[in-house]
């Protein structure tokens, strides 16, 4: 701990200390605004860079007017140390000042790169006062960088967003910090007696705190228009799933739909000719998010303009790639579809670039795999057909790739084996809980979520 100097009166201390009642409060003021918009910016968890520069921009430059107090100076007297981080913040100050700034947009067009210039240089000054201490030439380089800089930003603010609020704000608080910082810089602090820049800062500050703030909450509000606009869409496109599936003697179907995002490109679908004929559709829309959503909406209205072709899989998604071709900007589309005869005791199976259709018999799983072309990749492809025998106690498994594509924690695929051990230890499980455990399997699998799940049991229970 330093002590003051012996030989300085009680009443010497305190005149020192009431000549740096001003800096200390405001140095103060400063440090505590930086140290408040730092937390705030933590709890709200993302980063903002006007907060961020204006937060260390204050929090310096408070450090900075608690350095130049004569009161440290005299506590702190002979520390080599303290004179050389007092003169390095000197340099390191103005570089959240002009990282706000270009985040502020009031950086020329080359902004960023001007930004990262003048930082650099401002580093390397900080930096060389620890090495080889103060120099009068550092200083007149410092000077010459904020005096030369800070006309150009006033300028730049001055010609853009003249009916702009918030530039308006900025150019007032502005036009005061370099009319004060000018004023000192040449002189006038020592006609006043004391330095009258920090008084500037204190009006740019409550400048900026009011542009960074006013720009967060419209942020804020956009961010929270958003969301609500992503759980509409959720709303709507949960609400093209088909629901449960309806009551039948011969199938008893069961679906889960997990999306990555608020929305999502997997689609299901039941087209049902009668109680007896039942066709099952799941498609998966490259991407995600709304782009991939808006597309699993044309997907469900393209399957159900080929409801006339329910018993021709191949006819069906052949119909469907003619109907997205062209309308989709670019984005494919997998799909799988199978048709059950209950009468006639058969399946009929046909796919678009789809994972294979697991059916579980006896205890066994066997693929079935029958591949076309991608939907929407071309207006020439041709599909064919898988025809097999239902058997009573048959177990189905539609399923789109983020099952078999899951990782965990070293990077290894859930993977097709994995899913077929999963969907044979449902064996004794009912359609909605089989489902529900398969899912579980892959999410216990997987270290997170990077695509969408959807997986349908349809079991065929019909009397022989």
């Amino acid at each position: 701990m330093f002590l003051i100097d012996a030989q300085l009166s009680a009443s010497e201390v305190l005149r020192i200390f009431h000549h740096d009642e001003p800096a200390l409060f405001l140095g103060s003021a400063f440090t505590t605004v930086g140290i408040v918009t730092g937390a705030f910016c933590l709890l709200r968890r993302r980063f903002d860079a006007l907060l961020v520069w204006l937060g260390v921009f204050a929090f310096l430059y408070g450090q900075r007017m608690w350095f130049d107090t004569g009161l440290l100076h005299v506590t702190l007297a002979g520390n080599e140390f303290f004179a050389r981080l007092r003169w390095a913040v000197d340099f390191i100050v103005p570089i959240p000042a002009f990282l706000f700034f270009q985040a502020a947009g009031l950086m020329a067009r080359r902004g960023k790169q001007v930004t990262a210039i003048i930082s650099v240089v401002f580093l390397s000054l900080a930096v060389a006062v620890f090495v080889v201490g103060r120099l009068p030439s550092l200083h007149t380089i410092n000077n010459i960088l904020v005096i030369g800089a800070l006309p150009v930003v006033l300028v730049r603010a001055f010609l853009l967003g003249k009916h702009d609020h918030d530039i308006v704000v900025l150019r007032r608080g502005l036009s005061v910090f370099v009319a004060l910082a000018l004023w000192d810089n040449f002189g006038g602090s020592a006609w006043l007696g004391f330095d009258i820049e920090p008084y500037g800062f204190a009006v740019l500050l409550g400048c900026l705190g009011y542009v960074a703030a006013r720009r967060t909450l419209k942020r804020d509000q956009q961010l929270g228009d958003l969301q609500n606009e992503l759980e509409l869409a959720r709303s709507i496109q949960l609400s093209i799933l088909p629901g449960e599936f309806p009551a039948s003697a011969d199938f008893d179907v069961a679906a889960r739909y997990i999306p990555m995002t608020s929305v999502a490109g997997d689609l299901y679908d039941f087209l049902m000719t009668d109680a007896r004929h039942v066709g099952l559709l799941i498609a998966d829309v490259s991407g995600h998010g709304v782009p991939a959503a808006l597309i699993a909406s044309m997907v469900k209205m393209a399957a159900a303009s080929q409801r006339d072709q329910t018993a021709h899989p191949a006819r069906l998604l052949a119909g469907m790639n003619d109907a997205l071709c062209g309308n989709t900007q670019g984005q494919y589309v997998t799909a799988a579809f199978v048709y059950l005869d209950a009468q006639a005791r058969e399946l009929r199976y046909a796919a678009a670039g789809h994972p294979a259709m697991l059916l579980l018999r006896d205890g066994r799983v066997i693929e079935i795999a029958e591949n076309g072309l991608l939907l929407a990749a071309a207006d020439t492809a041709t599909y064919t057909e898988k025809s097999m025998t239902l058997e009573r106690g048959d177990r189905l498994l539609l399923y789109t790739d983020g099952l078999l594509e899951a990782k965990d924690g070293e990077g290894r695929l859930f993977g097709e084996e994995s899913l077929a051990t999963a969907l044979r230890n449902t064996a004794a499980l009912a359609p909605a809980a089989a489902v529900e455990r398969i899912i579980a399997d892959v999410q216990r699998w997987a270290t997170s979520q990077e695509d969408d799940l959807t997986a349908l049991v349809c079991d065929f229970v019909g009397i022989i």
